[in-house]
C-alpha cells in the first residue's frame, strides 16, 4: 500500500467491501478498534518531523565524515549482490559527493524518497508495536524506541530508491543521485539497529540478508531462470516477509515469546499486501506482473478472471495465518485493537481493488485472456 491509496478509505469506497463496511461501522460508533488505532496514528504524526530531521542529519554526518567512498560505495554493491544498474564509476562518484554535501541538495533527495508515504503508514504500526511490548516489561526508553523504529523505517525506505533505479519510472533526474545516497542509508539504518542490542542487529541482518534472496528469486522468475511454480513465488515472498517480519519481531527486540507472535502478524500481513499490489498494479500498468500470484493463477488454471479471483483467496489465506498472532496476544493488551483495525484495512485494500478489476475494467481482464490465449 502506498500514501496515494489514501482515497480508497474514503466513505464511498468504504462501503464497496465487506471489510470497508466494518471500518466504517467502527469508526462511527468510536469503538476500541478505531480509537487505538486513531492514537498511535495522531502519535506517530507528531513524532514524523524529528524522525526524517534525524535521517536528514545522520545521512549528511556519514557522507562529510567518510574518508573513501568509493570502498563504501563497493561494499554496498557487493552486500546486496553486484547489482550492475546500482553502481557508479569513480569519476561519477566524485562529482556526486560534491553535489551532495550541500545540505540543500541531499535533504531534497531524502524528501523525495518519503514522498511515497510508505513511510508514513508503516510507522504507526512500528511505533504501536515497540509501545505493546515496552508497555509489558515497564521499559520507558525514548532513545531504544527512536533507535530501533528509526533504523527499521530507514532500511525500508532503502527500497524505494533502489526500485526507481531499476524500474526508471520516476525522479529520471536523481536516479544517480539516489546510487551514490543509497550505501548511507543502508549504513545509517544499521547504526542505529546496532545502538539497540546485539540480537536486534543479528535478526535485522539475516532478515536483510533473506529479503535479498526474495529479490533474486523475483528477478530469476521475471528473466525465467527459474519456473513459475508455487514453491518458487512462496520463496520470492521472503521480499514480503523477510522486510516486515523481521522488523516486527525486532520491534519487541527479538525477545520471545512477542518477538515470534509480531513476526507472524508481520510477515502474513506483508505477504496479503503482496497480493493486493499485485491485483493493483494490473489495473495501473495494463498487465499482469510478472512473476506473480495472478500469472501463476491464470497459467495453471487458463482462466485470468479466476487467476484473480483466486488471488484474493490467497491474500485471504495469509491474513488469515496473520489474524493467528492476534489470538496469542492478551485480551487487556493496549495495542490488540489496534493491530486488529490494521488488518480489516488491509482486507479493505485487498477487497477493493478486485473489486475495481472485475466491475470497472472488465476490458483488461478480456485483454489478459486474450494475450493469454494467444499462448
Amino acid at each position: 500500500m502506498s500514501g496515494k491509496d489514501d482515497y480508497i478509505f474514503k466513505k464511498q469506497n468504504l462501503l464497496t467491501t465487506q471489510s470497508g463496511r466494518k471500518i466504517f461501522k467502527s469508526g462511527l460508533i468510536r469503538d476500541k478498534k478505531y480509537n487505538s488505532f486513531k492514537f498511535y496514528l495522531d502519535k506517530s504524526k507528531k513524532e514524523y518531523d524529528g524522525f526524517v530531521q534525524r535521517y536528514r542529519d545522520g545521512i549528511y554526518a556519514l557522507i562529510k565524515s567518510d574518508s573513501s567512498p568509493m570502498q563504501t560505495h563497493r561494499d554496498f554493491i557487493k552486500e546486496i549482490g553486484g547489482t550492475p544498474e546500482l553502481e557508479i564509476t569513480p569519476k561519477e562518484l566524485e562529482s556526486l559527493k560534491l553535489k551532495l554535501e550541500d545540505p540543500a541538495n541531499l535533504f531534497d533527495r531524502i524528501n523525495r524518497i518519503l514522498n511515497s508515504n510508505f513511510i508514513k503508514m508503516t510507522f504507526p504500526v512500528f511505533y504501536a508495536l515497540f509501545d505493546g511490548y515496552a508497555e509489558s516489561i515497564g521499559l520507558n526508553d525514548y532513545k531504544m524506541r527512536d533507535n530501533v523504529i528509526d533504523g527499521h523505517l530507514i532500511a525500508i525506505d532503502l527500497s524505494e530508491p533502489m526500485d526507481r533505479i531499476l524500474d526508471k519510472d520516476e525522479d529520471l533526474e536523481y536516479l544517480e543521485d539516489y546510487k551514490f545516497i543509497n550505501p548511507y542509508i543502508l549504513l545509517l539504518a544499521k547504526q542505529k539497529i546496532s545502538a539497540t542490542a546485539p540480537e536486534v542487529l543479528e535478526e535485522f541482518q539475516s532478515g536483510f540478508d533473506d529479503a535479498l534472496l526474495g529479490q533474486q528469486i523475483d528477478y530469476e522468475l521475471k528473466t525465467k531462470k527459474l519456473e513459475l511454480t508455487y514453491d518458487n513465488l512462496e520463496r520470492s515472498y521472503k521480499k514480503y516477509r523477510s522486510v516486515l517480519g523481521t522488523a516486527g519481531r525486532n520491534m519487541s527486540l527479538n525477545q520471545r515469546p512477542l518477538s515470534e507472535i509480531y513476526y507472524i502478524g508481520m510477515a502474513k500481513a506483508a505477504e496479503c499486501v503482496g497480493c493486493g499490489n499485485e491485483i493493483q498494479d494490473a489495473i495501473i500498468t495494463k498487465g499482469i506482473k510478472s512473476p506473480s500470484w495472478p500469472l501463476f493463477y491464470s497459467n495453471l488454471t487458463h482462466d485470468v478472471k479466476l487467476g484473480f479471483r483466486l488471488t484474493l483467496e490467497k491474500s485471504k489465506s495469509y491474513l488469515s495465518e496473520a489474524s493467528l498472532a492476534l489470538e496469542m496476544l492478551d485480551n487487556d493488551m493496549k495495542i490488540k485493537p489496534f493491530l486488529e483495525f490494521l488488518f480489516l484495512t488491509v482486507s479493505h485494500y485487498n477487497e477493493f481493488w478486485y473489486r475495481e478489476l472485475v466491475t470497472k475494467r472488465a476490458d483488461l481482464l478480456n485483454t489478459f485472456q486474450k494475450e493469454l490465449d494467444k499462448k
